[in-house]
Protein backbone atom coordinates (compact mmCIF):
# COMPACT_ATOMS: atom_id res chain seq x y z
CA UNK A 1 0.00 0.00 0.00
CA UNK A 2 1.36 3.70 -0.60
CA UNK A 3 2.16 6.05 2.31
CA UNK A 4 2.36 9.38 -0.01
CA UNK A 5 -0.78 10.93 -0.49
CA UNK A 6 0.01 11.66 -4.27
CA UNK A 7 0.62 7.66 -4.65
CA UNK A 8 -2.49 6.97 -2.95
CA UNK A 9 -4.44 9.06 -5.52
CA UNK A 10 -2.30 7.60 -8.25
CA UNK A 11 -3.40 4.43 -7.52
CA UNK A 12 -6.87 5.23 -7.32
CA UNK A 13 -6.32 6.86 -11.15
CA UNK A 14 -5.09 3.57 -11.88
CA UNK A 15 -7.68 1.30 -10.46
CA UNK A 16 -10.56 3.49 -12.22
CA UNK A 17 -8.62 3.22 -15.42
CA UNK A 18 -8.25 -0.30 -15.45
CA UNK A 19 -11.77 -1.03 -14.71
CA UNK A 20 -12.98 1.54 -17.56
CA UNK A 21 -10.27 0.08 -20.37
CA UNK A 22 -11.69 -3.73 -18.96
CA UNK A 23 -15.64 -2.93 -20.06
CA UNK A 24 -14.30 -1.12 -22.95
CA UNK A 25 -11.97 -4.70 -24.02
CA UNK A 26 -15.10 -6.70 -22.48
CA UNK A 27 -17.67 -5.00 -24.77
CA UNK A 28 -15.24 -5.14 -28.34
CA UNK A 29 -14.53 -8.83 -27.57
CA UNK A 30 -18.24 -10.07 -27.13
CA UNK A 31 -18.90 -8.09 -30.97
CA UNK A 32 -15.43 -10.06 -32.06
CA UNK A 33 -17.39 -13.53 -30.78
CA UNK A 34 -20.72 -12.04 -32.26
CA UNK A 35 -18.88 -11.61 -35.60
CA UNK A 36 -17.48 -14.94 -35.69
CA UNK A 37 -20.66 -16.66 -35.11
CA UNK A 38 -22.19 -14.75 -37.68
CA UNK A 39 -19.75 -15.52 -40.30
CA UNK A 40 -19.65 -19.06 -39.50
CA UNK A 41 -23.99 -19.02 -40.12
CA UNK A 42 -22.84 -17.55 -43.19
CA UNK A 43 -24.95 -14.59 -41.85
CA UNK A 44 -23.06 -11.56 -44.41
CA UNK A 45 -25.60 -8.81 -43.45
CA UNK A 46 -25.48 -9.09 -39.99
CA UNK A 47 -21.62 -9.51 -39.65
CA UNK A 48 -21.46 -6.27 -41.96
CA UNK A 49 -23.17 -4.28 -39.46
CA UNK A 50 -21.71 -5.93 -36.37
CA UNK A 51 -18.40 -4.60 -38.31
CA UNK A 52 -18.83 -1.21 -38.45
CA UNK A 53 -20.18 -0.97 -35.09
CA UNK A 54 -16.59 -3.05 -33.76
CA UNK A 55 -14.84 -0.67 -35.96
CA UNK A 56 -16.50 2.08 -34.10
CA UNK A 57 -15.64 0.83 -30.77
CA UNK A 58 -12.21 -0.11 -32.09
CA UNK A 59 -10.99 3.23 -33.54
CA UNK A 60 -12.66 4.90 -29.79
CA UNK A 61 -10.53 2.69 -28.15
CA UNK A 62 -7.50 3.28 -29.98
CA UNK A 63 -8.48 7.27 -29.54
CA UNK A 64 -8.50 6.72 -25.50
CA UNK A 65 -5.36 4.80 -25.44
CA UNK A 66 -7.29 1.26 -24.17
CA UNK A 67 -5.79 -0.35 -27.31
CA UNK A 68 -2.63 0.50 -29.49
CA UNK A 69 -3.04 1.48 -33.22
CA UNK A 70 -1.70 -1.30 -34.79
CA UNK A 71 -3.60 -3.65 -32.74
CA UNK A 72 -7.10 -1.92 -33.49
CA UNK A 73 -5.55 -1.88 -37.31
CA UNK A 74 -5.31 -5.55 -37.57
CA UNK A 75 -8.65 -6.34 -35.73
CA UNK A 76 -10.51 -4.24 -38.37
CA UNK A 77 -8.16 -6.22 -41.29
CA UNK A 78 -9.05 -9.62 -40.28
CA UNK A 79 -12.86 -9.46 -39.82
CA UNK A 80 -12.77 -7.28 -43.15
CA UNK A 81 -11.10 -9.66 -44.61
CA UNK A 82 -12.98 -12.83 -43.80
CA UNK A 83 -16.14 -10.59 -44.42
CA UNK A 84 -15.10 -10.22 -47.90
CA UNK A 85 -13.67 -14.00 -48.21
CA UNK A 86 -17.52 -15.08 -47.40
CA UNK A 87 -18.84 -12.46 -50.17
CA UNK A 88 -16.74 -14.07 -52.56
CA UNK A 89 -17.60 -17.46 -51.60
Amino acid sequence: MPNLQNAKKALRQSDKRAQRNKTVKAEIHSLRVKIRKALTAKKVDEALEIARLVGKKLDKAAQKNVFKKNTVARYKSRIMKKINDLKKA
